[in-house]
């Protein structure tokens, strides 16, 4: 039996070498994680990726930085109740006639009878808050509960600099502490390297959060800081259950010389792959229920803050996990050790038996006929029968 179709071209066999693999497709080696997919062997890509991700997070930090709400900044906050023929450019254009200048922002919130338009501007002097609510009023003619066109309809709240101030520094010292406590988590839970892998890992992941919502123009808040309090915690949990698969893996890879520590871990990363899309999927449905239902019917903003910074952080997380953490392991394993020197003893074994004995289409060909097979003349040769007696 020999190992090639009748165009010549190699044949992959199962492994018990009696007939040809089965093919599998996208989905199915997706869904059943046959290895197929060469996420660590293809790191370099990931890296070039993620050097991009990072170098445009970075840059659009240092240069953009970020819309800090009200409650970090200071200032003054009015909401008018909207209606359908409200927009947010007339409401901008009646602010900026009454005080001569633009507010901070201005945006709608929610929807139907619960649809309000909130501005957001430096903190207002009391001669000036009369000013815009008067502006308002006659421009508008916006209605309290009882239905009836009233100054009380419009909502004006005053945040000072100082509480801006200490709430900036509280949510960076929390920040800190939580990324302080789970280094030295993952330090206890792992063994040295898959702690640097999942230390920087969890570094990409800020970063990368950070940078979008700097790129996006997102409004930072204290609900979208605790929401990335959150999503780190989401994006450490998926690195542990990837970093189990690859300890299982790998168990006992150093004492065997047909795989390689980076053949096994590419393994468990394609064994977590789909869970990690199902555990994200699953993660970002509520996410949308939260911004459909708090945010666009019920005009909760604090909700969608929270929502956003999940749904990117929840991405970034299952991202980094699979195509970022493994790659930086096996990275960090094969520089030196003994990992590094199983790998080469692997390599070199193979490309000895490569040497020897090569594994091709015309292998088969290559040993000779089976017993009871006829050779094929070589050219120029007699043909086959007795051999002819007599003086040379």
């Amino acid at each position: 039996m020999t190992n090639a179709n009748p165009t010549g071209a190699p044949v992959t066999l199962d492994k018990s070498g009696s007939g040809p693999a089965p093919h599998y497709s996208f989905l199915e080696r997706l869904y059943t994680g046959t290895g197929g997919f060469p996420i660590v062997s293809r790191r370099k890509l990931f890296y070039s990726l993620a050097a991009i991700f990072l170098l445009i997070s970075l840059l659009s930090i240092a240069v953009r930085g970020f819309t800090l709400g009200i409650d970090f900044t200071g200032g003054s906050r009015i909401q008018i109740p909207a209606t359908d023929q409200m927009t947010t450019q007339q409401v901008e254009d009646v602010y900026a006639e009454a005080l001569g200048h633009e507010p901070v922002s201005v945006q709608r919130v929610g929807s139907g009878a619960a649809a309000t338009i909130q501005l957001r501007s430096e903190t207002l002097e009391a001669e000036e808050v009369g000013q815009v609510t008067t502006a308002l009023v006659e421009a508008f003619q916006p209605k309290d509960s009882s239905g009836a066109v009233s100054r009380d309809a419009i909502s004006i709240a005053d945040i000072s600099e100082t509480w801006g101030g200490q709430i900036t520094q509280k949510a960076l010292i929390a920040l800190l502490v939580f990324v302080v406590l789970t280094m030295i988590y993952i330090a206890i839970r792992f063994e040295r390297d898959m702690s640097i892998a999942a230390i920087v890992s969890l570094f990409f992941n800020l970063i990368v959060t950070a940078g979008i919502y700097s790129l996006v123009g997102f409004e930072v808040t204290p609900a979208a800081v605790i929401g990335l309090l959150t999503i780190l915690g989401f994006a450490l949990y998926d690195n542990v259950v990837v970093f189990d698969k690859v300890e299982e893996n790998t168990r006992g890879v150093l004492h065997l010389h047909k795989r390689t520590y980076a053949e096994q871990a590419n393994l468990a990363a394609n064994q977590t792959l789909m869970r990690s899309i199902s555990t994200t999927v699953i993660g970002i449905l509520p996410i949308i229920g939260m911004l459909v239902i708090a945010v666009w019917l019920l005009g909760v903003g604090t909700l969608k803050d929270l929502a956003l910074v999940q749904m990117v952080g929840m991405i970034v997380g299952a991202y980094s996990s699979v195509f970022f953490a493994v790659p930086v392991l096996v990275s960090i394993k094969e520089r030196w050790g003994p990992v590094a020197a199983h790998t080469k003893k692997v390599h070199d074994k193979r490309a000895d038996v490569g040497v020897r004995a090569p594994v091709t289409a015309g292998a088969s060909a290559a040993r000779g006929p089976r017993r009871g097979e006829a050779s094929a003349p070589r050219p120029g040769a007699r043909p086959s029968g007795k051999r002819h007696k007599g003086r040379h």
